[in-house]
């Protein structure tokens, strides 16, 4: 499984690393109690044509993320179990965003949505549209299944990449798709760090084994 996703990611990490931190994973998951879930959450403004968000300046009315997911118990507990994740994420890489999102069919189509996070509010929703991928990591890896890993996003917008900006101190940024049994993207998780050449072997490789772990969560 490790050495297929790495493969479909096309992300080259010591597979022995990751593995110890599939390990360290477990054990935390096995030891902690779940949060509590949320269920709604602030979000801001979009700009003209809903392109992207206006930093600073939340919605009035809160994000509901019950509108798209079911109200079972089954859900609120695997929501339980990503926002478990995302603390275990936070609290071992002082990442300062971090949030997991999964493919979700919605009235305005095919899209991802945002189920747990930490960090400032941003975007619940993202187009998988091609024309959104032009200017949107996220949505680019949710559909070319492939990894992302910008250590200096200045220096990539300068070399002519395009770039989502939601948080204008994010100085590097790792995108990581998430695949089911038979290796389809079905997600992605996305971490954001104000510092950068954040994203080092370490931190990718416990990253990577929460993409292995966060597929059997998914709602």
């Amino acid at each position: 499984m490790l050495n297929s996703y790495l493969e479909h990611a096309q992300l080259n990490i010591e597979q022995q690393l990751i593995h110890a931190e599939l390990e360290k994973l477990d054990q935390y998951l096995n030891n902690n109690a779940a949060p509590a879930v949320r269920l709604e959450y602030q979000i801001p403004e979009l700009g003209e044509g809903g392109a992207c968000s206006l930093f600073g300046y939340l919605q009035d009315e809160p994000f509901k993320l019950s509108d798209y997911v079911s109200q079972s118990a089954q859900t609120t507990e695997k929501l339980a179990q990503l926002q478990l994740i995302v603390d275990y994420v936070i609290e071992n890489t002082q990442l300062d965003w971090y949030g997991i999102y999964q493919n979700t069919v919605t009235n305005e189509g095919e899209q991802l949505l945002k189920l747990a996070y930490f960090g400032a509010p941003s975007r619940p929703l993202f187009p998988l549209t091609d024309e959104f991928a032009m200017g949107s990591n996220n949505v680019q890896v949710a559909l070319s299944g492939k990894g992302r890993v910008i250590n200096n996003v200045e220096q990539y917008i300068a070399a002519g990449g395009e770039y989502y900006t939601c948080d204008p101190k994010v100085k590097a940024e790792a995108c990581l798709p998430l695949f089911n049994a038979q290796q389809q993207c079905v997600g992605i998780v996305d971490g954001e760090a104000f510092n950068t050449d954040f994203f080092d072997k370490a931190t990718l490789a416990l990253l990577i084994a929460c993409c292995i772990k966060i597929p059997h969560f998914l709602v």
